[in-house]
């Protein structure tokens, strides 16, 4: 079976050619999940994998899978990747760390498209669009488990964060159907658009986007609720759809546009389009919210797209026609220890923090070419690779502007894995004017939260 088009006529001459087919983080390592992030691309015409390495964009391992494969999720702790073989009928799971195939799980005659795992690891949901069910795999075993029926073709499963439910796209019935992960029962059925073929829940778990291909629209379902609190109209065919790690903006791919559409999804609207693909499909963004992986599938392409300028800044040659994309996780390390000192003023827009932090075992940092990402409360920025300077005794220093806030950061190791940071920014809109709040802080792979009483002036 060949990837879901917008016109029936066309999805089926693809199905047709499919059964015609023969029967066939801190320090760099080997090791996949720990060099994280990487994009595990499935290409459905050369039943292959391409693995891309995100830090430098190129291919660095292509694994032979089985026949047709769409869909690709990769599991919490990056370990694994499991991919779907339509037209073989079964899961192909690969260990990140050799980039092979270790198990092959079979779904029966149900011809599985689209993949998710469980935010807790213990699940993988698939959907088939030949036999109108889900598939549910224990990632233990690697076995099915259980067997739900849903609409009519599925195609996309998203689970929420929670690992409560998983939403199911069902193409020709016009609906998402919503499964209890607990019960693994349908506990409702929600009517959207023409021919729904993508899904994706926001991060806080409060909405699931659904991609309507033949309405040219996403659906917005309240997951409290599961009705449709808003329809977004989008460009032509949209198939796939993505959300930045902060769940700020959506990312929908327009397959006969050629196009990619990014949602706002604080006002839900359309605030770009980034054009330059041929028949995008896929999407995946970075787990540092600044790329978007989008797979091309008539040129054999993965497009790269900065989320900062919502430009193309490079493309991957991959294999026979790419259409599934997921990325690895970067794996964190928590804090030992993490304390802070807050004050904002809410006039000005301003704030300063004054941290202390002691890395975990193992742990180590290099603002030099690591994200600096500060969370305060509803305020965030990201101070980007590359963007510190080296000070004197041992000191990393940065003064610019992100976002329209004025920020200077001063971080200091103090020895035994222990730093001292200090940033002060001016002009930010939406900081907290509340205690208490919450104070995140990442660089690379290593993070921590405390809880803060500021001293708002």
């Amino acid at each position: 079976m060949i990837k879901v088009r917008n016109v029936c006529k066309a999805w089926f001459e693809r199905v047709a050619w499919a059964w015609r087919l023969p029967v066939l983080l801190v320090a760099l390592g080997a090791v996949a999940a720990e060099a994280a992030p990487f994009a595990y691309v499935t290409e459905q015409t050369s039943g292959t994998v391409s693995v891309i390495d995100t830090a430098t964009n190129t291919v660095v391992a292509t694994v032979t899978v089985q026949i047709g494969p769409p869909g690709v999720a990769i599991t919490p702790n990056g370990a694994f990747a499991y991919v779907v073989n339509t037209a073989s009928n079964t899961v192909s799971v690969i260990d990140t760390a050799t980039n092979t195939v270790v198990h092959t799980v079979p779904v029966s005659s149900s011809s599985p498209f689209g993949v998710a795992i469980t935010p807790n690891g213990a699940f993988a949901y698939v959907a088939n669009v030949g036999s109108n069910t889900v598939s549910v795999i224990d990632t233990a075993t690697n076995t099915v488990v259980h067997t739900v029926g849903v609409g009519s073709q599925p195609s996309a499963v998203a689970i929420t964060p929670n690992s409560a439910f998983a939403y199911v796209a069902n193409q020709t019935s016009n609906t998402a159907s919503v499964i209890d992960t607990a019960t693994n029962t349908v506990v409702a059925t929600v009517p959207v658009g023409f021919f729904p073929r993508g899904v994706a829940v926001t991060p806080d778990g409060a909405f699931a986007y659904v991609v309507n291909g033949n309405s040219n629209t996403v659906s917005v379902i309240d997951t409290t609720t599961n009705t449709v609190v808003a329809v977004i109209g989008v460009g032509f065919a949209p198939y796939g759809v993505a959300f930045t790690p902060n769940g700020a903006f959506a990312y929908v791919t327009n397959s006969n546009s050629n196009t990619v559409s990014v949602i706002d999804s604080s006002t839900r609207a359309v605030v770009g389009t980034v054009a330059g693909f041929s028949d995008p499909v896929g999407v995946a963004i970075t787990p540092d919210g600044t790329r978007a992986y989008v797979a091309s599938f008539l040129t054999n392409t993965v497009s790269v797209i900065d989320a900062a300028t919502n430009t193309v800044v490079a493309t991957v040659t991959v294999g026979s026609g790419p259409i599934g994309v997921a990325i690895t996780p970067i794996v964190q390390e928590l804090f030992a220890a993490f304390t802070a000192k807050v004050d904002i003023t809410l006039a000005t827009g301003a704030f300063e923090v004054n941290s202390s932090f002691t890395l975990g075992a193992g742990g180590s940092i290099d603002p030099l070419t690591q994200n600096v990402a500060l969370q305060l409360g509803s305020f965030s920025t990201t101070i980007p690779a590359g963007s510190f300077r080296q000070g004197p005794h041992g000191k990393f220093l940065f003064s610019g502007i992100i976002n329209g806030v004025a920020l200077e950061a001063n971080l200091t190791p103090d020895g035994g894995g222990s730093y001292t940071l200090r940033i002060e920014g001016v002009g930010a809109s939406n900081l907290p004017t509340a205690n208490p709040l919450t104070l995140a802080l990442t660089i690379g792979k290593n993070t921590g939260s405390t809880s803060v009483n500021a001293d708002f002036q």
